[in-house]
C-alpha cells in the first residue's frame, strides 16, 4: 500500500509531436526534476533527428536517461529497459530529486508504471534467424498480422513498427506453444504513480507534426540517414523507424524527397491514430491535458507531487 511518504513517479505520455519534451523539461526545471526517456527509438545512437531527441539545448536545461543506450545493430530487450529505467528512477529518488517518466512508447511506460513481469523465455537463436529472414522477406507488417492472429492480445500492446518486439512475440509463442500475452502478470513498483496524457486537437496536432517534420528535413535528417547507411545495413529494425525507410528510399533513387516528405507526414498520422488508441485503451488513469492549455502554475505544481 502506497502511504504518504511513498515517492511519486510523475509520468507524461501523449502522441509524438504533441510536446511532451518542452513541458517535461519545464516540470523539471520547476520541480528539481531529472527526465526518463520512454521512447524505443531514442535509445540508439546515431538517430538524432528523426527520432526527435532533446537539442542539446533543451539536455543542458534537464538531466536526461537512457537515450543513446546502444547502436542501431544492437539488441535492447523490454527487460534491459525496464531495470535501467528503475536503476535511474531508484537513482533519482535517492539523490532528492523528482523523476519524470516521458515519452510516447506505451509498453515502456507500462513496463516501469506497471511492474509488468517479462517472460522468462530464453531467446531461440535458431527460431529467431528464421523469422528474420521472413521479416527480410516478406516484410514487418505480414510479421505482425501473423502475430494479430495468433495472439491478438499481445499484438494490440506491441507497436507495429516494433519489429524485434513482434518477433520476440512470435519466437516465445513458436517455440512453446504459449502465447506471450499469457505471461502478462504485474507486480506493482514500490512508487505511487501520477499518469499525465498530453493532447491537440487532432488537425493542430497534424499541421504541427507536417511542420515538425519539414524543419526535421531542414535540421539535416537526409544526411543523419545517409550516415547511417553507410555504417549499417538497412534491414536492421531500428531502421525501420518512422521516417526512416522513406528517406532510406530517396538515398536509393526509389523515391523523390517529395514523395518521402509526403509519405513520413501520412505514416506519422497513423501512427498518432495507433498511440491515441493504445494509451485511451489500456490506461484509463491517464489524466488528459490539452497542451496548449496546461494549467502550470505552484498550484499545479504542488498538485503533481502531493499523494
Amino acid at each position: 500500500m502506497k502511504t504518504s511518504a511513498t515517492p511519486r513517479l510523475i509520468c507524461l505520455v501523449g502522441p509524438t509531436g504533441v510536446g511532451k519534451t518542452a513541458l517535461a523539461i519545464e516540470l523539471a526545471e520547476h520541480l528539481n526534476g531529472e527526465i526518463v526517456s520512454a521512447d524505443s527509438r531514442q535509445i540508439y545512437r546515431g538517430m538524432d533527428i528523426g527520432t526527435g531527441k532533446p537539442t542539446p539545448e533543451q539536455l543542458s536545461r534537464a538531466r536526461h536517461h537512457l537515450i543513446d543506450r546502444v547502436d542501431p545493430d544492437q539488441a535492447y530487450t523490454l527487460a534491459e529497459y525496464q531495470a535501467d529505467a528503475y536503476a535511474a528512477i531508484d537513482d533519482i529518488f535517492a539523490r532528492g530529486r523528482q523523476p519524470l517518466l516521458v515519452g510516447g512508447t506505451g509498453l515502456y511506460v507500462r513496463a516501469v508504471t506497471e511492474g509488468l513481469q517479462i517472460p522468462a523465455v530464453p531467446p531461440h537463436t535458431e527460431l529467431r534467424a528464421q523469422l528474420e529472414e521472413r521479416r527480410m522477406r516478406e516484410g514487418g507488417d505480414k510479421l505482425y498480422e501473423e502475430l494479430q492472429q495468433v495472439d491478438p492480445e499481445a499484438a494490440a500492446k506491441i507497436d507495429p513498427r516494433n519489429v524485434r518486439r513482434t518477433i520476440r512475440a512470435l519466437e516465445v509463442y513458436l517455440a512453446t506453444g504459449q502465447k506471450f500475452s499469457a505471461a502478462g502478470k504485474s507486480e506493482p513498483p514500490p512508487f505511487a504513480v501520477r499518469r499525465l496524457g498530453l493532447t491537440l486537437p487532432r488537425d493542430e496536432l497534424y499541421r504541427r507534426v507536417n511542420a515538425r517534420v519539414d524543419e526535421m528535413i531542414a535540421r539535416g535528417w537526409l544526411d543523419e540517414v545517409r550516415v547511417l547507411a553507410a555504417q549499417y545495413d538497412w534491414r536492421l529494425p531500428a531502421l525501420s523507424s518512422l521516417g526512416y525507410p522513406q528517406l532510406g528510399a530517396v538515398l536509393r533513387g526509389e523515391l523523390t524527397l517529395t514523395e518521402a516528405i509526403r509519405e513520413i507526414k501520412h505514416h506519422t498520422h497513423r501512427f498518432i491514430r495507433h498511440q491515441y488508441a493504445w494509451f485511451r485503451l489500456r490506461d484509463p488513469r491517464l489524466e488528459w491535458f490539452e497542451a496548449s492549455q496546461t494549467p502550470v502554475g505552484e498550484e499545479w505544481y504542488t498538485w503533481l507531487t502531493s499523494t
